[in-house]
């Protein structure tokens, strides 16, 4: 008796998790990164959608190799950046200043001051697909 129990209870746990991984999608997995949708839109190109979103970064704080199924445009709000973009050398970026990170392409970036940094993503994807994926 207690196993069928033990089971329903595992299976309800699962249910749970994964309406929270569907309703939170943008929750970023890296301590000091915060990720903040502020719009999504359909495109006049079929299947291809526009997301735009602030990334807030704490001193000393990163987030690790990923890539996107679209292209990113970076505009750097606030303070000062680290990317590095596979194959190419690492490059910082001050307040003011943008990047362009073809589709699909692995990068990571970090904040190496202890002050606050800020960055405007703007992502051309492909509708419906992960706008992440985390990679080793």
């Amino acid at each position: 008796m207690e196993t069928k129990k033990q089971k329903t209870w595992v299976i309800i746990a699962i249910i749970v998790l994964g309406i929270i991984a569907l309703l939170v999608p943008n929750q970023i997995a890296a301590q000091g990164v915060k990720r903040i949708d502020l719009q999504k839109h359909d495109l006049s190109t079929p299947g291809k959608e526009m997301v735009q979103a602030r990334i807030d970064f704490d001193g000393h704080s990163a987030f690790g190799k990923h890539s996107h199924p679209g292209e990113e445009v970076i505009y750097v709000v606030e303070g000062s950046l680290e990317y590095q973009i596979e194959g190419k050398e690492p490059v910082t970026l001050k307040a003011g200043e943008v990047l362009f990170i073809p589709a699909g392409v692995v990068h990571s970036a970090k904040n190496n001051t202890n002050d606050k940094a800020s960055e405007l993503a703007t992502y051309i994807v492909e509708k419906g697909k992960p706008i992440l994926t985390m990679k080793k």
